[in-house]
């Protein structure tokens, strides 16, 4: 196993691997870098004493940790290492922004990756021929593995010791550096609720009434009856300004209320449809696995915060 040290290697993407694998017996892991680019900087840093860039030619698994500037070129040497470590039958890794050198070295066109979600929208415009998923915490792709920001990193290298030696193991080495001993890939990291971008104002004053009353039934009649305008008008200007139709907005919105309550309170997730206006438990638990990737309960799993009662009022 070999961890690529890129310039600018960020200090904990580049210790996860190296604690992980590198005080387990049952790994050989080698770190290294080109030699002819110098000591690699690191969070102010210069690291050392590092293996030369020929060591990709031998391992069996090559991790390529994140760095500090992702869209960075990366040396030719380096790309050419990484294109015939895959050549050669490599299971390639990348934890939080190394997918950009996986990327810039054109070895996972056509897959689906992910990373940290700040960079979601930079990795896909730059290398438009993959699938960027902002979602889960890692993606095992076979020989291609691929993980969020930072702690994600974790989850992916104890998912690899499951995958290599069984889930005793990853269990055993998680309780040694004291971590969760188990996050699936498909649990989200965080990612901002977005509200629909809007382009216009003239159904602006609408679209704050409809967000005010998520629970009230919105038909394209009695909207348009508030404009007024016809109920055809309304779609087309409703899309004008927003991109969505009057239904798929409204989503949006009762989606992103359902999350926040789900974060900070202790609402059960049955009774979610009848504070948000997605309807049904069965109803709601469906339009939020679609919109999400999980369901309910599994995102307040992630993303619950503490619920305190708040302290008696004197009377």
């Amino acid at each position: 196993m070999s961890v690529l040290a890129l310039p600018g290697a960020l200090p904990l993407d580049l210790a996860i691997p190296m604690q992980i694998f590198g005080l387990d017996p049952r790994y050989s892991l080698t770190v290294c870098a080109d030699e002819e680019a110098g000591p690699v900087p690191s969070g102010g840093v210069a690291i050392t004493e590092l293996a030369p860039l020929r060591s990709l030619t031998t391992a069996q698994t090559v991790i390529v940790p994140g760095t500090d500037d992702p869209a960075a070129r990366v040396a030719d040497r380096t790309l050419a290492g990484l294109r015939a470590a895959v050549e050669r039958g490599a299971r390639m890794v990348s934890i939080c922004t190394g997918v950009f050198a996986l990327a810039a070295a054109g070895i996972i066109a056509g897959r689906t990756v992910t990373t940290h979600w700040q960079e979601v929208e930079r990795l896909q415009c730059l290398y438009p021929d993959i699938t960027v998923d902002p979602r889960p915490l890692f993606i095992d792709d076979g020989d291609i593995l691929t993980s969020a920001g930072v702690t994600a990193g974790i989850d992916l290298c104890l998912h690899l010791i499951t995958a290599d030696h069984g889930s005793a193991a990853a269990n055993q080495r998680a309780r040694a550096i004291v971590a969760a001993p188990r996050r699936t890939g498909d649990q989200l990291q965080y990612i901002p609720p977005t509200r629909p971008s809007e382009r216009g104002h003239d159904l602006a004053e609408l679209r704050a009434w409809m967000a005010g009353n998520p629970t009230t039934r919105h038909t394209l009649a009695d909207l348009a009856a508030r404009v007024p305008c016809s109920p055809r008008t309304l779609v087309r200007t409703f899309e004008a300004e927003t991109g969505l139709t009057p239904a798929r907005w409204m989503t949006r919105i009762r989606i992103n209320l359902a999350r926040e309550i789900l974060e900070a309170t202790d609402l059960p997730a049955e009774r979610l449809g009848e504070r948000t206006g997605l309807g049904s438990p069965a109803a709601t638990r469906a339009a939020f696995r679609r919109a999400c990737g999980v369901s309910p309960e599994h995102y307040r799993l992630t993303f619950a915060t503490a619920f305190t009662e708040p302290p008696p009022q004197n009377s």
